[in-house]
């Protein structure tokens, strides 16, 4: 029982890679149930997210905590929460954009300025992550506390909001709007991808508290009235799950500066309890 914490994350890096292989997938590819391979390269992130949040739990009720499972969940976090999700984001803009230009519209080597930009915009998402990640290393170190607060977006929130926009394109293409889409809605939606992209890796090495979504709204008693508002998401995450998960993760990266704003207005300091 001790190596499950271990799997669990190497569970986690599995996903990431394999997102990775689904993502480079062609258009026409069909999976199970009739998903993209960026449908199924979604799913699989969120997966990852899943396995990441039960490890530590894990450890923790294991009395398995150790220095090589902190550095190991940090290196399966760059994979998924770093590289897939840019990775994914490149593919979107590569088949939604290129259809008249050609395959090489998104990268270094592209003559148009928005494939270079789009490119950038996947690198510094991929190296704020990598920094994130080392920052949360160090700053942790080998104490555990528990915190309401990060400093910083975390990395399986950032993936998070670019994935789940990722999943709301493809939900849209494929079931909703189908073939009667506007190729202008496609591009537009897909043009809009880079941006939040770019938000989430800024708000990844910024210093903003974020809060604990585990620590600070699912733990503790909590009154009736609150556990019908929990039911009422996770309701809603049964009947729509790719338009939900969108606005959960798209307001969780906006609350951040939301707050910092309304704290500097009011004279708030941040919270003590700010993790890493």
């Amino acid at each position: 029982m001790s190596v499950l914490p271990t799997l669990c994350t190497l569970g986690n890096l599995v996903c990431g890679f394999a997102a990775i292989l689904y993502a480079s997938e062609d258009a026409d590819f069909v999976g199970p149930w009739g998903w993209s391979g960026l449908t199924c390269a979604g799913v699989l992130i969120f997966l990852g997210m899943a396995l990441d949040a039960v490890d530590g739990s894990i450890a923790r009720l294991m009395h398995s905590m150790s220095e090589l499972g902190g550095q190991l969940d940090s290196l399966a976090d760059v994979v998924t929460f770093g590289a897939a999700p840019a990775y994914m984001m490149l593919q979107l803009l590569r088949r939604d954009l290129s259809v008249d230009i050609g395959p090489t519209i998104i990268g270094p080597e592209a003559d148009d300025a928005l494939g270079k930009v789009v490119w950038a915009v996947a690198v510094v998402y991929v190296c704020c992550a990598a920094l994130r990640l080392a920052r949360f290393n160090v700053e942790t170190g080998s104490t555990v506390e528990r915190s309401d607060s990060f400093r910083g977006l975390p990395s399986p929130g950032a993936a998070g909001a670019v994935t789940s926009l990722i999943l709301v394109h493809q939900h849209l293409l494929a079931g909703r709007l189908g073939d009667d889409v506007p190729a202008a809605f496609a591009r537009g939606t897909a043009l809009g991808l880079p941006f939040v992209t770019l938000l989430a890796a800024f708000a990844m090495v910024s210093s903003i508290p974020y809060a604990h979504v585990t620590n600070r709204y699912l733990s503790g008693s909590r009154s009736f009235a609150y556990v019908v508002r929990i039911v009422v998401v996770v309701a809603l995450l049964m009947w729509f799950p790719q338009e939900t998960l969108a606005v959960l993760f798209t307001a969780y990266i906006i609350a951040g500066p939301l707050g910092a704003l309304r704290r500097r207005r009011g004279g708030a300091p941040p919270p003590d309890n700010l993790g890493p």
